[in-house]
């Protein structure tokens, strides 16, 4: 389930105390749990309305669930985190992926096009004592998700207004056009059209303020996919203008590599995208 999708009952108006709040952490790198820490002035008036029952990030203490709220960071890449992703669904009334690795498996996903066990070995003395599946998926790959806050990292202010939104039982506002209109926005010079820089901010989901292009740097994707997003076109627009799959590819197998428009996209592109066929690391035509 996407953004644009979320349960509109109001928490608060159906219980008789503060709504509970969880946080749980699957394969990440915390980061999208360190922007609500990062609230800071924010932080204490949500502090007011919900009460934070399990926030490892934020504190030791731990209160058992049910949850009415539960946020959940990261990818599923373990049997044991397949299973822990049940229960955390059942101990919750409504479950929010933040993130790019819970939303769409994350930059960990790109084991999903090689060989798990080759990394096994390269990375690990002794990968026997390791037990871990050999892809990285979504959190709404294994249960219903009641909403998607995207981003690698999320922005703060989106995920106070999708805490608030579901308090209030009301729809988040949240944005779903492309990074591109933000560049217009703030004036920001096209570094597609300027610098013929592969940027994929078309088909990116805005969020981020448009800071990559505002530094002169092609978007990477961070936000995923933007509403109604041409993927197709927009790469058989860049092929055209003689830019080559070993530089296109890099940027929709990024951040949110198995996000469906992307994986799509990128495996369209890619003549190897076969798994355990990584795109050959070959030097990129002068343009």
């Amino acid at each position: 389930m996407n953004g644009s999708q979320t349960a509109t009952h109001s928490v608060a108006q159906t219980e008789a105390t503060k709504p509970s709040l969880a946080v749980f952490k699957f394969a990440s790198c915390d980061g999208c749990q360190l922007q609500l820490l990062s609230c800071e002035d924010e932080l204490l008036p949500l502090a007011e309305k919900v009460k934070i029952a399990y926030f490892l990030e934020a504190s030791s203490h731990i209160e058992p669930g049910p949850y009415d709220i539960a946020l959940v960071e990261g990818s599923i890449t373990t049997s044991a985190d397949r299973e822990r992703i049940q229960k955390v669904r059942q101990e919750s009334r409504y479950l929010i992926t933040i993130g790019a690795c819970a939303t769409s498996a994350g930059i960990q996903s790109l084991r999903n096009w090689s060989d798990h066990a080759e990394f096994l070995r390269y990375v690990y003395a002794d990968p026997g004592y390791l037990k871990t599946l050999s892809t990285s998926t979504a959190i709404s790959d294994h249960v219903t998700v009641d909403f998607e806050l995207r981003g690698c990292p999320i922005n703060r202010f989106q995920l106070l207004e999708v805490l608030q939104a579901l308090l209030a039982g009301r729809r988040p506002r949240t944005p779903g056009h492309s990074v591109c209109l933000d560049c217009k926005r703030q004036g920001t010079i096209c570094v597609a059209v300027a610098k013929g820089e592969a940027c994929i901010g078309p088909i990116t989901q805005a969020g981020c303020g448009a800071l990559c292009p505002a530094y002169h740097r092609g978007c990477y994707g961070c936000f995923g996919p933007a509403a109604q997003s041409n993927c197709e076109a927009l790469c058989e627009h860049y092929l055209k203008d003689r830019i080559a799959p070993e530089r296109l590819v890099p940027l929709l197998r990024n951040f949110n590599a198995s996000a469906t428009e992307f994986r799509d996209a990128g495996d369209r592109v890619d003549p190897n995208s076969d798994p355990g066929q990584p795109i050959k690391n070959t030097p990129s035509p002068t343009r």
